[in-house]
């Protein structure tokens, strides 16, 4: 008995001090770190919901870059993180050095298919997938996509409209989020979903699904080896979800394929590379037979998958705070509206790709929301080579993952004055010239920019557009001020609703 508790009592003092030693880690490299908490590092404040990601993240930029230093460490449970502060690291780590940094530090097996999506693939199945996706986002891409976006506008008008006049106040951040739902589920998946007319729609249901919290699943990642966890059968999403994805993305392409179905969406082209290995502009779903596909079925659902995790949730974040911001400021809100009027009356009224496009006011209010409250507050990267960090004696050992603070440096009042402040100006061909050239990177940069945030910023205007035509905007009492930001999760959202009154014009 005494024995065993002084075998407890040995493994109890050599737990604590495998976990002390971890977590001296950056002492040990001379680099300015945090106290971390015992085993969870810098987490306490994210599992117990008292700060978010993005909040944590700006404090720490914030201490670090007073005390003048060009960087910090952190830990994620007990894994050292690597946060940069000068902007001239974080150039070199996304573009000019991108090669040591060629990975997301995102969970991905080939055996979990939700996971293989282009987010988290890396080396060279990751170059070799980007290559032959990125034909897929060109302006002629986008715009044959173009007509199947609009399509959803009808609904979110007349949604909309409904509120109106009924002369209620609503949830806007819930109708925008319904909005981008169905506009992916129509894009990306060729499903009618309705979920402006159902909010208990499948899609709306599977989109609040995967962003649940999984604070122990995040754990696992953090604590254990990835390939160990594969082996065990990890998945990071629940079952029902990769039932459901695989489901309606195998089932509309057999219906495809069977029926030489051709339809204006980015399913069809993932059916070219599927079956052809190349995009094309007919209408093609199956070639002559010689071709070479270079896409699986599994690399389809996986694709549309994180297509759908980057389209509903981020642009119907962007487009939320961009109504926060212009229902609180009726000048900016006039001034957008007078442009998205006089620019359709040149076209008939309609919502077309070339009036969009004519529309520069509104693409200096979407760069401010971007700014402001940019989709991911932090950007990952994981070093996949040792480096040396430029104008410093630090070596990044492989394997050491990085935190880009991309919010804190788009609200550092070094780069922008009073950055509180909303304002599209800060935007113009003159202003965007005098700042440092990372001080904007809301859809990151370098090699692993965002395949999508073309198409993703088109949904947002169409979007606004769709609301700001015909309907004037003001804040309802019932939407709690100051604005808190949500405390879970990775993506910035508001914390609560955004109540909001409408009238017509």
């Amino acid at each position: 008995m005494a024995l065993s508790l002084a075998y407890v009592v040995i493994g109890v003092i050599s737990f604590i001090i495998y976990v002390k030693w971890r977590q001296s880690y950056w002492k040990r490299k001379g680099v300015p770190s945090s106290d971390a908490d015992f085993l969870l590092g810098d987490n306490t404040k994210i599992f117990t919901n008292k700060e978010s990601l993005g909040e944590i993240s700006v404090k720490r930029y914030k201490k670090f870059k007073a005390q003048g230093q060009k960087h910090a460490g952190f830990y994620n449970f007990l894994q050292p993180v690597y946060f940069p502060i000068d902007t001239d690291i974080i150039k070199h780590i996304m573009q000019q050095d991108a090669n040591y940094f060629a990975s997301h530090a995102t969970y991905s097996n080939p055996d979990d298919v939700l996971s293989k999506h282009l987010f988290a693939l890396e080396g060279e199945r990751w170059k070799d997938l980007r290559a032959k996706l990125t034909p897929a986002f060109t302006s002629g891409k986008l715009k044959m996509m173009f007509e199947t976006l609009t399509n959803k506008t009808v609904g979110l008008e007349n949604a909309v409209a409904k509120m109106v006049d009924k002369k209620e106040a609503f949830v806007l951040k819930e109708f925008l989020c319904n909005f981008t739902t169905d506009v992916i589920a129509s894009c990306g998946f060729g499903i009618e979903s309705d979920c402006l007319g159902d909010p208990n729609d499948a899609f709306r249901r599977a989109g609040k699904k995967i962003f649940e919290p999984r604070p122990f699943k995040l754990a696992l990642l953090s604590l254990f080896n990835w390939d160990f966890l594969a082996k065990l059968g990890y998945k990071h999403f629940p079952n029902e979800l990769t039932v459901f994805f695989t489901n309606v993305v195998t089932s509309t392409i057999r219906h495809r394929e069977n029926n030489q179905i051709f339809r204006k969406d980015f399913m069809h082209l993932l059916l070219q590379l599927k079956n052809q290995g190349v995009l094309t502009d007919d209408d093609k779903v199956i070639g002559s037979g010689s071709e070479k596909g270079i896409l699986s079925e599994s690399d389809i659902v996986a694709q549309c998958f994180v297509f759908f995790i980057a389209g509903f949730e981020t642009s119907s974040s962007t487009m939320t705070f961009a109504m926060l911001e212009l229902a609180q400021h009726q000048d900016i809100q006039d001034k957008l509206r007078k442009e998205i009027v006089e620019v359709l009356a040149k076209h008939d009224g309609k919502i077309t790709y070339e009036a969009v496009m004519e529309m520069p006011y509104l693409d200096k209010v979407i760069s401010e929301a971007l700014r402001k409250f940019p989709p991911l507050p932090i950007i990952p990267r994981r070093c996949t080579k040792t480096y040396k960090v430029p104008g410093t004696d630090l070596v990044l050992e492989r394997g050491t993952d990085v935190q880009i603070p991309v919010w804190a440096i788009q609200n550092d009042p070094e780069y922008y004055e009073n950055p509180e402040v909303f304002d599209p100006e800060r935007f113009s061909e003159e202003n965007k010239a005098g700042r440092p050239e990372y001080a904007f990177f809301p859809f990151g940069a370098g090699p692993r920019v965002c395949i999508g945030l073309r198409l993703g910023k088109l949904e947002t205007k169409v979007g606004l557009i769709t609301l700001l035509r015909k309907f004037k905007f003001t804040i309802n009492k019932k939407t709690p001020f100051p604005i808190q930001m949500e405390k879970r999760g990775f993506i910035s959202t508001i914390q609560g609703d955004l109540w909001v009154d409408a009238v017509r014009i």
